[in-house]
Order: C-alpha cells, then sequence, then structure tokens
C-alpha cells in the first residue's frame, strides 16, 4: 500500500496543480478582481501544500530506500521471539538456613553444533537448582548444563523439550559489525517477558571486569546503547537482518543506554568445546598492566602516548619465559599507582595495540599452546619477543 500511494502521488500532484492553474486562469479573465485576488491567494497557499507533501514523499522514499537493508523492528521481533527462552530457578541466598531466591534470565536457542542447544550467560545459571526455560507460549521444561564458562560469561544448555519448540536463530560473525550499527536485544528484564529494546553500536572491543570472570577480563566485548536491565542477560543481541552478533551479558549500575554483549564470535568460538568437553581454555599471558597515556608518557618520559605498560610479570608465565620486563619503581599519576619502569608493549603479531582492552581482545582470540610476537618498547628501541601462550590458570 505505501508504495502504491509514492507511485500514484507525483500524478495526482500534477492533476492538482493543473486543475488550481486552470482555475485561476478562468477566474481571472471571467471573474471579478476581487475573485481573482482571493483565488490566487489560495493557489498560492495549496502550492506550499503540494511542495510539503512532495517533501515527505521524498522522504518516505529515502526511508524506504534506507531501509531496504534491514527488517523493521518489529519484523524482527515476529521472526525471533519463539527462539527466546525465559531462564528461571532457584539459587542459595543464605546456604546457612537453607534460603533460596529466585533467579531470572534469558537465553536463545542455535543450532552450531548439529544439535539445537541453548546459549545463556554463566552468571545466569551459576548454582541454579529446579530450574527450567520457558517459552513464549508458556510452555515451560527443564534442562541440563553441557557447560560453561565464567571467563566469557557463557553456558551452553540442552533443553528437554520437544524438538519442535527448538527454532534456532542464525549466527553469523559479530566481526562484520561496525560502531553506529543498529542492533536490538530481546530478552526478559525483570520477568517481563519478550521484550525489545534497539540501540546501536556504541563500540568494539571493550574489555570489562565481571563478579564471576575474577581478576580477569571478559575481552572483545561489544558495548551498544540498546537499554537493558536485569533479567535481559543471556537474550540475543540481533542486527538489523535478525541475525545473533552477540549475547547480551552486562550493564553499569546508574549508567543509561550503557550495557555490553558478548561477541557471537566467542560463541561459535567455545560452543563445541562447552557442548562436549563441559569447559573452554582460555589462553594466558601473564602479566599485569594499565593503558599508557599522554599523563603517563609525560610523567615517565616515553616517547609514545598509547599501548600497555607492563605492571608485572607472573613468574613461570609466557610472559616470563619470553623475556618481558616489569616495572621496578612507583609513581603516582592522578591519583593512581602506575608502576614505571617496564616494558611498553606496543603490537601482536603486527597488530599495533593502542589500550589494555586491545591487548585482552586479541590475546583471547588464540588459543593455549600458540606464539606470539610482541613488539615493546624498551630503553627507547623497539624489541621483538617470542611468547608461546599457556592456558589461563
Amino acid at each position: 500500500m505505501p508504495s502504491e500511494i509514492r507511485r500514484s502521488a507525483p500524478l495526482l500532484i500534477i492533476i492538482l496543480v493543473a486543475g488550481l492553474y486552470a482555475g485561476y486562469a478562468i477566474s481571472t479573465f471571467a471573474g471579478p478582481p476581487a475573485r481573482s485576488d482571493y483565488l490566487a491567494e489560495r493557489v498560492s497557499s495549496l502550492e506550499g501544500a503540494v511542495a510539503a507533501l512532495q517533501s515527505q514523499i521524498n522522504s518516505l522514499e529515502q526511508r524506504n530506500s534506507t531501509d531496504q537493508g534491514g527488517a523493521s523492528l518489529n519484523a524482527i521481533y515476529s521472526a525471533s521471539k519463539d527462539s527466546i527462552v525465559t531462564i528461571s530457578g532457584l539459587v542459595s541466598s543464605s546456604p546457612m538456613f537453607g534460603i533460596y531466591s529466585e533467579v531470572l534470565g534469558s537465553g536463545f536457542v542455535v543450532n552450531l553444533t548439529g544439535e539445537c542447544l541453548v546459549v545463556t550467560n554463566y552468571h545466569v545459571v551459576d548454582g541454579m537448582v529446579n530450574a527450567s526455560m520457558t517459552f513464549i507460549d508458556g510452555e515451560a521444561y527443564p534442562f541440563d548444563v553441557l557447560g560453561t564458562d565464567k571467563y566469557s560469561d557463557l553456558a551452553v544448555l540442552r533443553p528437554h523439550a520437544p524438538e519442535s519448540k527448538l527454532k534456532p536463530l542464525t549466527v553469523v560473525s559479530s566481526s562484520t559489525l561496525l560502531v553506529g550499527d543498529s542492533v536490538v536485544a530481546i530478552g526478559n528484564p525483570y520477568g517481563l517477558q519478550s521484550t525489545l529494546t534497539s540501540g546501536i553500536v556504541s563500540q568494539l572491543n571493550r574489555a570489562i571486569k565481571t563478579e564471576s570472570a575474577g581478576s580477569y577480563t571478559i575481552a572483545g566485548v561489544i558495548q551498544i546503547s540498546a537499554p537493558i536491565n536485569p533479567g535481559n542477560s543471556g537474550g540475543p543481541l540481533l542486527d538489523s537482518q535478525c541475525r545473533v552478533v552477540g549475547i547480551t551479558t552486562a550493564i553499569i549500575s546508574g549508567s543509561q543506554n550503557v550495557g555490553f554483549a558478548v561477541p557471537s564470535d566467542t560463541i561459535v568460538r567455545e560452543i563445541v568445546s562447552l557442548a562436549t568437553t563441559g569447559s573452554y581454555q582460555h589462553s594466558y599471558l601473564g602479566i599485569t598492566g594499565v593503558s599508557n597515556s599522554y599523563l603517563i608518557s609525560q610523567v615517565l618520559g616515553l616517547p609514545l602516548t598509547y599501548g600497555v605498560l607492563v605492571q608485572a610479570v607472573a613468574a613461570g608465565s609466557p610472559a616470563h619465559h619470553a623475556g618481558l620486563s616489569g616495572g621496578s619503581f612507583n609513581v603516582t599519576i592522578a591519583g593512581s599507582d602506575i608502576v614505571g619502569g617496564g616494558d611498553l608493549i606496543i603490537s601482536i603479531d603486527g597488530r599495533p595495540i593502542v589500550t589494555i582492552d586491545d591487548l585482552t581482545s586479541m590475546l583471547d582470540a588464540y588459543l593455549p599452546g600458540q606464539t606470539v610476537s610482541i613488539t615493546v618498547l624498551r630503553g627507547g628501541e623497539n624489541v621483538v619477543l617470542q611468547a608461546a601462550l599457556a592456558a589461563r590458570p
């Protein structure tokens, strides 16, 4: 219907304008002057209305052209709602007194192993008992936890549900995402089943800390503006083609529209191991570091304002065996304690390292046992070191 209106609108405008000018011409030559002035004013007014209508038509055509690359929000929701589940169960809130509280989260069906499984967050099912997953039609089923990875906040579940209920979503590589791309999050915030929110990709390759990951960070995370709340955790992050590009995982308390999603590349990389062995081994370098900055470089006399300044190297770690050096003296910069004198990591396998997020995300893409070339700035010179990555302890 809208396309038919757009096609017929130019013809209507031509007929309308022709009729108005014909009426104006007849009035001018046959009617009194007062009437002619009145019709002239009406024609002028209607000409403005026609111009406004044409502008609206042009805007609609432009929007239609833009939207051809993606589905509407309603179409995305309609195509995905049957694949998204509510995860619920009990978690002990007071082990001593045997008190349990209900926990809610989200999950979604995928088929990346030849079997339809449900993916959710580790923190959703961690310690959960009497657990079930509920589909949008209200039917609920128990499930088995096949594997978990607290360092990526992922869990893979096998539902005890009929095969007809399991409708997998399409998963694509998150490496195709660009900052500014439209994304949609669907989940169950505060138990409000099947809620859709939309936004954009605010940034890529973030590294965030969560309670479940301990001292490590979750790497390669997508920052999004789509509003997410407790209960959204484990739901899919979809692109404009209704394809999974991530799994919503965390928010910053007190922030507005700052959310995070584990990238789909992490799901694809880990799901076979999680489903078959119950776990996934992350690579390990064995350093602590901080992102270099203009202020740090000025205080420490570094010629570069980017890179990762090595603070300490764990004994016996791959970094130790590769010869990386930590700092040797302490200094307080803008209220933060920094250890100076260590190596400044500036690239991995020739790819630049700007911040600690870059380093974490890049290393997470390697497997234990692989060797990487690390370029560091040491004593004003670039030094290339070889590090054989190990499994994270």
